[in-house]
């Protein structure tokens, strides 16, 4: 089995980073580790209040931050940010120190994954859905420049997801 160094998942929010990263990391005896948890952590506030008072820009100085560091360690799972790769130096540095699983799903099936979330700064729109296709729209594009491999989330379970990332990986399918 090929054994990155580090595996970083991209992609939309709602496609299952967190979620898929978690049980990856698990099945693979590595670390797991969540950008967005650990801006929080860090932080002592949630995302939305990070949006409300240092808006996106500031949110994404920190997330860069936080990227760079946990991107140094060795053995991990990171779940990144939805936006994350609209900013090179992420890019640069995910490319760099491990492989990058770009997590698709549509903007239908993130509507109805993040629906409930009050959690989600660029979902507080009038038109949160029409919102998802258009960030879908900008980012695809930079998801799947910067991923080594593409993994739909579309209507499956989490170990569904982690089977195929884990016989892909395997079979050095990249």
């Amino acid at each position: 089995m090929m054994r990155p160094q580090n595996i970083f998942l991209v992609g939309p929010m709602g496609a299952g980073k967190s979620t898929i990263g978690r049980q990856l990391a698990l099945s693979l005896g590595y670390e797991f580790q969540d950008s967005d948890q650990e801006i929080q952590r860090r932080t002592g506030v949630d995302i939305a209040t990070i949006f409300e008072f240092e808006g996106e820009e500031g949110f994404r100085s920190r997330e860069r931050q936080v990227i760079e560091e946990l991107a140094r360690q060795d053995n991990i799972v990171l779940a990144t940010g939805g936006g994350a790769v609209m900013v090179p130096e992420n890019r640069q540095q995910l490319a760099a120190r491990g492989l990058v699983i770009y997590l698709h799903c549509s903007p239908e099936q993130q509507y109805a994954r993040t629906a409930r979330d009050r959690n989600r700064p660029l979902l507080d729109t009038e038109d949160p859905q029409q919102r998802l296709r258009d960030l879908m729209a900008v980012r695809e594009p930079v998801y799947r420049q910067v991923a080594d491999m593409v993994v739909s989330t579309e209507r499956r379970g989490t170990s569904s997801v982690v089977k195929e990332i884990r016989r892909r990986l395997e079979a050095e399918d990249l």
